[in-house]
């Protein structure tokens, strides 16, 4: 028998936090709510949840500290549901690592839905091999670097890992899966949010900013994922199935 997906709610409104923890576990998750940046520590550090919703809100603690340092030592989701709607809140939460963004008030059917998106693309990758048309998970290589679709883990020539947040990982899997093209936002965003997107949000653009810092030996002059302007994003290097 499988045991239900573990959720942590951070929120210091209690009836917020109540509301999302009866509305998710009626859906099947098995919730933890806590009220603290160090309560949320706490219980990463005995019984880690897969996906963590996290309030900026909290009185004398900084919501971005806590989801730096969630971001630093675990691998869970991390959807940031806050009444802060201003665009530069939403850019600073994505760029520390957030999969999602979600402003109250909000609906519980969309907050559902995205919750399920980031825990889809927690899950480990199924991708077709480039070489054998199979689709068992396999290691990819391009330029100097292997992505391992069934660990989730990117590795340099040398083996050593480079951590990736979900969306970076989604990011990363859609680009190598599809080499050579030129993937427009739109796809981008579907591939890796889940989710309809405006015609003029960047949030693909930040996540392609903080992928190239991490795959790029310039990020300022990428040779690896490069921009077709107005079209969207090409990933440059061969791939190739990897042993």
């Amino acid at each position: 028998m499988n045991l239900p997906t573990h959720l942590a709610i951070l929120d210091d409104e209690a009836d917020i936090s109540q509301l999302l923890a009866t509305y998710l576990a009626a859906h099947g998750y098995r919730i933890i709510q806590v009220h603290t940046g160090h309560a949320l520590m706490a219980l990463m550090a005995h019984d880690a949840p897969s996906l963590v919703l996290l309030d900026l809100g909290l009185p004398g603690e900084d919501g971005f500290a806590i989801a730096r340092k969630l971001r630093e030592h675990w691998h869970c989701g991390l959807v940031i549901v806050t009444g802060r709607s201003d665009a530069v809140d939403k850019v600073v939460g994505l760029e520390v690592g957030a999969d999602d963004y979600v402003t109250k008030p909000f609906d519980l059917r969309e907050l559902l839905a995205r919750i399920k998106a980031v825990l889809r693309r927690l899950a480990p990758a199924i991708v077709v091999n480039p070489s054998t048309g199979s689709t068992a998970p396999s290691t990819l290589r391009f330029a100097h670097w292997r992505l391992d679709t069934s660990a989730r883990r990117l590795l340099d020539d040398q083996g050593e890992e480079v951590a990736l947040t979900t969306g970076e990982y989604a990011l990363l899997t859609a680009l190598v899966t599809h080499p050579g093209r030129v993937l427009s936002r739109d796809f981008l965003l579907g591939k890796t949010r889940g989710r309809d997107s405006g015609p003029f949000d960047r949030t693909i653009d930040v996540q392609i900013g903080r992928l190239r810092r991490k795959v790029e030996a310039d990020p300022d002059h990428p040779q690896i994922i490069k921009s077709v302007r107005g079209a969207g994003y090409i990933l440059v290097p061969k791939v190739e199935a990897a042993a």
